[in-house]
């Protein structure tokens, strides 16, 4: 007679709602979150609601946040902008496409191929390499400025994609975070496979890797921010109109107006379309992301 009532009880409980089972502390800190995460949306609300506003509404004080009376029309202002001229918004999107799928590739292969020695090898001087990379953190952009433009121009790639990926190739913070997960794969793991024949592509491509996609996935979403919203490239290495990139572009959309009216339809909708990729990425490699924040590997 116990255990149908015991049974019962289980069944009851389980159909219970999950925030009965909740203390009153549980229960304000998950109103508090809520809240809390609808006041971080309303910046993504803002820029999406912005991007649609009709030019009568983009001025109006105090702003709104949503659209009265939402318009595609900021969207056709950029194509109609480039319409005219030698090269379209399509080339600027295209050249962005084209260089940010080619730093996250190179920026994660080099970063990848740059701790996996330093990790696992402990060749002479391993510390002081891996010393003088975490001390280029705290050199600012602008202090290499003139010697990057130096060494893109004595190589000869000015006006090519590779003058756009090539600067923005070494990544401290990718070599921090991929070593730091190099670290915790086991030596007596990539012993064994040494033992059965495995050549060091082999491991570092069947072994490493694997255990570092959290920080792999976190390294592409970094490199593809840092090319995505990258003008420095376009400014200082591309005379070419037709090898500038989108970020570029919108950067010139109001400069040089007599005021700050015109085009600023065309800068909102431009903005939205600059943010949207990093959005989708983000949203597509979050778990990736979680995982290395957390700093999980094997355990």
């Amino acid at each position: 007679m116990n255990a149908p009532m015991t049974l019962r009880k289980v069944l009851s409980w389980r159909r219970r709602p999950r925030l009965r089972k909740l203390s009153p502390m549980e229960k304000l800190s998950a109103v508090f979150l809520v809240l809390l995460s609808i006041f971080m949306l309303l910046p993504l609300v803002y820029i999406f609601n912005h991007a649609l506003k009709p030019y009568q509404e983009l001025f109006i004080y105090p702003p709104n946040i949503f659209a009265r009376h939402p318009s595609l029309q900021n969207f056709v202002e950029p194509l109609s902008i480039t319409k005219g001229t030698a090269t379209p918004i399509t080339r600027y999107i295209f050249n962005s496409v084209v260089v940010a799928i080619l730093c996250v590739i190179i920026v994660t292969v080099v970063s990848a191929m740059c701790a996996y020695p330093i990790s696992k090898h402990k060749f002479p001087g391993h510390k002081l390499v891996f010393g003088s990379i975490l001390l280029t953190l705290l050199f600012a952009p602008e202090t290499v400025a003139i010697p990057r433009y130096l060494v893109v121009s004595k190589l000869g790639i000015m006006n090519t994609y590779l003058g756009h990926v090539m600067p923005m190739v070494a990544v401290p913070t990718g070599v921090f975070l991929m070593k730091q997960f190099i670290d915790q794969s086991p030596n007596e793991l990539l012993d064994s496979a040494k033992i059965d024949g495995a050549r060091e592509y082999t491991i570092f491509m069947k072994i490493v890797i694997p255990v570092i996609m959290p920080a792999v996935a976190t390294i592409g979403i970094i490199a593809f921010n840092a090319a995505w919203g990258n003008t420095e490239t376009s400014t200082l290495f591309m005379q070419d109109e037709e090898m500038k990139t989108f970020p570029f572009y919108i950067s010139t959309l109001t400069s040089g107006m007599a005021n700050n009216v015109a085009r600023q339809g065309a800068a909102a909708a431009a903005a939205l379309l600059m943010f949207l990729p990093n959005l989708i990425i983000f949203l597509l490699f979050q778990s990736k992301v979680i995982a290395t924040m957390a700093h999980s590997g094997i355990k």
